[in-house]
């Protein structure tokens, strides 16, 4: 087997129009909401699916709590830039720039919350 890509991820969240708005507001992303109501967002060829919190969906992973996410996010822009634009709308950053090792080589990330207190990191590599 080889897998190619991920197609998408799902996040439960303690409220799904606070998250949709953060991530579209802070991370420019894409809400998107289907014909069911179910909300996702969208950014390159990527998809998270926002569900709610203890959701009492059929399938859904054992552990379905807020705020246990670690995402990383590769940004085009230069780190600083990000950082300024992140801190200027609010946002605390915890931790970076720091170097990292990332899937594909070294990486300079800044780290911050989202509302749920999931783990975001924004990184761009390094040539």
């Amino acid at each position: 087997m080889n897998i190619s890509h991920l197609d998408h991820l799902v996040v439960p969240v303690s409220d799904i129009e606070k998250s949709a708005e953060f991530y579209s507001k802070y991370l420019n992303m894409r809400v998107e909401r289907n014909e069911s109501g179910r909300v996702s967002l969208h950014f390159g060829n990527q998809k998270i699916n926002l569900h709610p919190a203890g959701w009492d969906f059929w399938l859904k992973a054992k552990t379905h709590l807020a705020g246990t996410a670690d995402l990383c996010f590769v940004v085009e822009e230069p780190i600083t830039e990000i950082e300024q634009h992140l801190q200027s709308g609010g946002i605390e950053i915890c931790e970076g720039p720091v170097s990292r090792e990332g899937a594909v080589g070294e990486m300079t990330s800044i780290y911050f919350w989202d509302p749920d207190g999931n783990l975001i990191e924004l990184s761009n590599y390094i040539d």
